[in-house]
């Protein structure tokens, strides 16, 4: 087995609340009826090519793909969901995890390099560089490389920039889709599911994290 030297985490749902989590405050906070939300997600979810996507590959603005999307949206007193800065209202809810970030810290102390590989809904969807780049030698965003999970080139580009082949690369995702392309890839490849379990999956799979992992998920 290829030992592993960099650890690749996603960032929505992972370094951060559930999305889903964000979604509901969103949601609650405008009033948007969620059942007309939820069937537009399953719907794009059954198409290659739709306004979700072209988003995160930066194939369209956030204005277009507000202006797409409250054309399907209605408050739950049927008045109009205003599409001006909509993308940044959805993501306002979507907090850092700070007790997530041991896992690059952890990363870190053992000497494995460390890689953001993420989605990113337009620039509304903004990132805490300020506390992630220091714990970061690799950030690769969709909306910048015009490539989105999990399309392979993606995964291989973020290997290429930290100089080391995939089966040398931890991968952590909460998509079961983007998970699985990455094990494909030859990724040792961990879903997301909650904090306490990745941790573990992470010090038993990674052996040079244990030590880091342990009694330290509290992100100090």
């Amino acid at each position: 087995m290829t030992e592993i030297r960099a650890l690749v985490v996603d960032y929505g749902g992972v370094l951060t609340v559930p999305i889903r989590a964000a979604f509901e405050t969103w949601l609650e906070t405008e009033q948007v009826a969620p059942e007309a939300f939820v069937e537009l997600l399953k719907e794009w979810r059954g198409v290659a090519d739709n306004p979700m996507h072209r988003l995160e590959t930066g194939s369209i603005t956030d204005d277009d793909f507000a202006a797409e999307l409250v054309t399907r949206l209605r408050r739950i007193d049927g008045g109009p969901v205003p599409p001006a800065g909509l993308v940044a209202r959805m993501f306002h809810g979507l907090e850092l995890d700070r007790d997530a970030l041991v896992m690059l810290r952890a990363a870190r102390s053992a000497g494995l390099r460390t890689a953001l590989l993420s989605n990113s809904w337009g620039v509304g969807m903004e990132y805490p560089w300020a506390d992630l780049g220091p714990l970061l030698d690799v950030r690769v965003v969709s909306g910048d490389v015009r490539l989105r999970k999990p399309d392979p080139a993606i995964y291989r580009m973020a290997a290429d920039e930290l100089g080391l082949p995939l089966a040398a690369c931890a991968f952590v995702d909460d998509l079961e889709p983007n998970v699985d392309a990455a094990r494909e890839l030859g990724m040792l490849a961990v879903l997301h599911t909650d904090l306490p379990s990745t941790l573990a999956t992470l010090a038993a799979s990674v052996p040079a994290l244990a030590p880091y992992l342990t009694d330290n998920s509290d992100g100090g």
